[in-house]
């Protein structure tokens, strides 16, 4: 398995969806429910028999859709392709009992529209505008970065404007992520070992980062908190924090792994935690605070402060804190293609591996007190 996302929509609940990859069986999509105070992982599956998923992501707007990448074997070519689903009613909410697996059928997606017009090539991924309403979605093909308008409650997407990467060779996009900053009007993409953002009004390149890794760009995210800071990983094993403002060079780099790094992913609500999974099958949780939101840590605000709390103050703020891994998870036997945050608990996360074990993992305690307090 290598789809996972969790689910950003009304997220009142811990849920990650998961999309399997079988030539042998019906591919399907898992719906994990975490019940955190029982400690009891809920389970229901959804049929997707459109092919094996790739990637997966869930509407910011309505609980019960979702896009997947698949492949599709026709006139024995495999093609890329996407769609938008809706999932059964009934399970839109998280606090469905997993059925017991023998005497239970899967029940099947209904497919509201195809991202996909067969002339643009192969779709590498869907990524959905961050704050919107859940009509429009960016879809990456081959060589084309495609906007879509999703109409009729999602049943029709029209293609409303699109942009192509220009050069030699046969440039292809390996993945992208759209910016939760600048009114929703920046995506920036990963193909080969370059890194570009694209004004989505104009469809127009706004800056790129040629040669940002030394070999392919594997993922990429945005900082929360921060709006001109992007982190990406790549098949040099290296995580790298740009500012997109300049892009001489990397403002940070992690170099924690030992083989390729396939998922970065900033923490929603406290950016210093960063999470990346890697093909030397671990994930390691790693608190980059030198370039947070918030480098100095808590900061005391002066009306609160008097005396010598004043001073402790002062004290802090003159020294940043400083960055360190703070946990390496072993759990996975095999190559790690997904972490991921829960949109409902800052402090819990998910993580993916080939081999289709997933892994839910919290924050260690003590560093979540001293971040809060």
């Amino acid at each position: 398995a290598r789809a996972l996302t969790p689910q950003t929509a009304e997220a009142d609940a811990i849920r990650f969806l998961v999309g399997t990859q079988s030539l042998k069986y019906d591919n399907q999509i898992h719906i994990i429910d975490f019940d955190d105070e029982n400690n009891i992982i809920n389970k229901n599956v959804l049929l997707h028999q459109a092919g094996e998923i790739w990637h997966i992501s869930a509407s910011p707007a309505d609980k019960g859709v979702l896009a997947t990448c698949y492949s599709k074997t026709s006139d024995s070519r495999v093609q890329a392709r996407a769609a938008v689903w809706r999932m059964p009613k009934e399970l839109e909410s998280g606090s469905q009992e997993s059925p017991d697996d023998s005497a239970s059928t899967a029940q099947t997606l209904e497919l509201l529209c195809h991202l996909d017009n067969t002339a643009h090539g192969n779709v590498a991924c869907v990524t959905w505008e961050p704050m919107g309403e859940g009509r429009k979605v960016i879809s990456l093909a081959d060589s084309h970065l495609l906007l879509w308008d999703l109409q009729e409650s999602s049943s029709q997407a029209v293609l409303a404007s699109s942009a192509s990467l220009e050069g030699k060779g046969q440039l292809k996009f390996t993945s992208g992520r759209w910016s939760p900053h600048h009114n929703c009007t920046q995506v920036a993409t990963a193909s080969d070992t370059t890194l570009r953002g694209w004004d989505t009004r104009s469809m127009s390149q706004i800056y790129c980062i040629e040669n940002a890794h030394g070999q392919l760009v594997r993922d990429l995210d945005f900082n929360p908190n921060k709006q001109y800071y992007l982190a990406s990983c790549g098949d040099d094993c290296k995580v790298k924090f740009w500012d997109t403002r300049n892009v001489t060079e990397p403002v940070k780099t992690l170099e924690e792994h030992s083989h390729w790094v396939w998922s970065v992913r900033y923490n929603h609500s406290h950016d210093q935690l960063v999470l990346t999974g890697s093909s030397d099958s671990r994930v390691i949780l790693s608190n980059m605070v030198s370039i947070s939101s918030e480098p100095f840590g808590h900061l005391v605000d002066d009306d609160d402060a008097s005396g010598p709390e004043e001073h402790h103050a002062d004290e802090k703020s003159k020294e940043p804190l400083q960055d360190n891994v703070i946990a390496t998870y072993e759990e996975h036997e095999d190559s790690v293609y997904a972490v991921d945050w829960s949109s409902a608990d800052p402090w819990l996360f998910a993580s993916l591996s080939y081999d289709g074990r997933l892994v839910i993992n919290r924050v260690p305690r003590a560093l979540k007190y001293h971040i809060l307090l």
